[in-house]
């Protein structure tokens, strides 16, 4: 099994986990958990795929991805309710899933010789659009858009730093492990330490 392919599993696996603890928030039934999260799972790199008009969407071509996130589903459909805080497992399950996605999604775009712009957009799309779906279908605040924190800004920082160990010929495998690792930092220093970006403040216009 190819690199590519092993975080292609791990991103599912994770996003799959972080779908169904959001099912089991909105107390849904175990069809309703395995819906979610398979769209939490596939979303972002049905995208990348699709985007990237490659020959076959990735959980098209291998079924197994499906069952991986069912199989997912219905784990945390019997042992959500162990966890003390589903909330603060759903955001760190989010947040390895997004470290996981981003490398394999600027991994896919980088072996297929795209430009370095294209390796960094679908490296922010695969880690990003699985879980906005998930919370739009769900009515939650996106953790995308949460203000105050960095998410996308976090996927766009990983995915550049694989451009540039591309760029220097670096072996693959320090390429993927630094685009999940900055990627997956940078997001828990948002989350422990409140690392962040400066919003945009209205002002009154000027006279």
């Amino acid at each position: 099994m190819s690199p590519l392919a092993l975080l292609d599993y791990a991103s599912v696996l994770v996003f799959a986990l972080s779908g169904a603890l959001v099912a089991s928030r909105q107390q849904l039934d175990l069809i309703g958990f395995a819906f979610i999260a398979c769209l939490t799972a596939v979303g972002g790199g049905t995208i990348r795929d699709v985007l990237l008009n490659r020959d076959s969407v990735f959980w098209i071509a291998e079924p197994t991805y499906i069952v991986v996130a069912v199989v997912t589903a219905i784990i945390v459909f019997f042992t959500a309710h162990r966890l003390e805080s589903r909330l603060k497992a759903i955001v760190w399950a989010d947040s390895i899933a997004l470290g996981v996605a981003v490398s394999a999604g600027a991994g896919v775009a980088l072996k297929l010789g795209h430009a370095p712009a294209i390796v960094v957009l679908m490296g922010v799309a695969t880690g990003s659009f699985g879980g906005l779906m998930r919370d739009v279908v769900c009515n939650e605040v996106p953790l995308v858009l949460k203000q105050g924190e960095l998410y996308v800004t976090a996927a766009f920082a990983g995915s550049v730093a694989m451009v540039v160990g591309s760029h220097f010929e670096l072996p693959a495998v320090y390429t993927y492990l630094a685009c999940g690792v900055l990627t997956f930092a940078l997001r828990a220093g948002s989350i422990v330490f409140g690392w962040a970006l400066p919003s945009y403040k209205s002002r009154p216009p000027r006279v």
